[in-house]
């Protein structure tokens, strides 16, 4: 009996774990297919993605300096991939700033709506892939950072 309770609180930090996480921004690791041809990799919403995915779209050319972003999302959830080269990006809850470097084709960092984006370090030939859960809407979208801190309760 000891031994199905134990079982049981196992099987439910598991889950809480989970949950707590996907509300938090992380890194996916997606699967790769490795082949002396060269490597592939795939995300299928639902399954490595943990969303439906509504929207793609792609950052390129991004000239020596530059920042991109700087929004966040009311609904919107959104997996960020470094197809190639790398760049930094850099999320805010309201509270405290996390930063991840991404640069590896086979890693997404899942951003949950809510979280105040900016990419930027973005070396030569870098390519920033996008999926979203939603489709493009402009009212989705708080583009103003003091708007966002009003948004989390914060007044600065």
């Amino acid at each position: 009996m000891l031994y199905n309770i134990l079982k049981i609180l196992r099987y439910l930090t598991i889950f809480v774990s989970y949950i707590m996480k996907k509300n938090r921004p992380h890194i996916i690791v997606l699967p790769k297919v490795f082949d002396p041809r060269g490597s592939l990799t795939f995300a299928e919403g639902g399954n490595h993605v943990p969303f439906d995915i509504a929207r793609v779209y792609w950052i390129y050319d991004v000239p020596a300096g530059a920042v991109r972003g700087s929004h966040a999302h009311k609904e919107a959830e959104s997996l960020i991939v470094a197809t190639s080269g790398s760049f930094t990006v850099h999320l805010s809850d309201g509270k405290s700033t996390e930063s991840f470097q991404l640069n590896r084709p086979f890693e997404g960092l899942f951003v949950p709506s809510g979280y105040w984006r900016t990419l930027d370090n973005f070396s030569s030939g870098s390519v920033c892939m996008v999926l979203t859960s939603l489709p493009y809407s402009e009212t989705d979208y708080i583009r103003d950072y003091n708007e966002f801190l009003k948004s989390c309760g914060n007044h600065e």
